[in-house]
């Protein structure tokens, strides 16, 4: 008995609120007629958003009504096919009213491709269409010279690299080759010490030697 307490409680909570969105419902119909262009296309969407809306609470009631008992069943039954009755009438409407498309794109709006009005919107149109066309060409170019530069910059990168490891190598190889000529200079200097200290006490011991013989001649 609860559960169908519950039942009833939330259908009578789904159609209250499905008559207030039937009525603003009723009231955009209303409108709509009275408007042309972009308000009336504008319209148009409010008005169908209210009927999707007051669509899904329909549904929700026929959700609900499972709920209640057999013995009252039937007046919710009713009730429930005057709201179907109701939205599907709105429906109708609705769709009448999107169907004027002079209306909806105002006075200039024919259905005969030989008026100047016409003539001048399909201009517009395929101007529209090249401009787009130009517009998405531009953004092609853009995005290829994009990739272009980003191939340039990492190939300059990658060279870039190459010969900083290129002075870095050759910097290694001026260092050894200092350590080279130091070494060389150490050696040099060591074999001039060598040879030149022996060839000075040769030329002192051979002086000393003229020296006493000359003494001895002279005595």
């Amino acid at each position: 008995m609860a559960d169908s307490d519950t039942g009833s409680e939330l259908f009578g909570s789904y159609e209250a609120e499905l008559k207030l969105v039937q009525a603003d419902l009723n009231q955009k119909l209303d409108q709509i007629p009275e408007l042309a262009g972009e308000p009336r296309k504008s319209a148009v969407r409010l008005a169908e958003r209210s009927l999707e809306e007051a669509t899904e609470l329909l549904d929700q009631m026929r959700i609900e009504k499972q709920n209640i008992p057999s013995s009252t069943r039937s007046k919710i039954n009713q009730r429930f096919r005057n709201f179907e009755s109701d939205i599907d009438a709105s429906k109708r409407k609705l769709k009448d009213l999107s169907s004027d498309r002079k209306a909806l794109f105002g006075s200039r709006y024919t259905d005969d491709p030989n008026t100047d009005e016409q003539l001048e919107q399909r201009q517009q149109l395929l101007s529209g269409t090249d401009r787009l066309d130009r517009s998405s060409q531009r953004l092609r170019d853009s995005q290829r010279i994009a990739n272009e530069t980003e191939d340039i910059g990492r190939g300059t990168l990658a060279d870039l690299h190459l010969q900083r490891e290129q002075i870095q190598h050759t910097r290694m190889t001026i260092l050894e080759s200092e350590g080279y000529v130091d070494r060389s200079v150490k050696t040099l200097r060591g074999m001039a010490r060598r040879y030149f200290i022996p060839f000075h006490r040769t030329h002192w011991c051979l002086g000393l030697m003229d020296y006493t013989e000359w003494l001895q001649i002279g005595l």
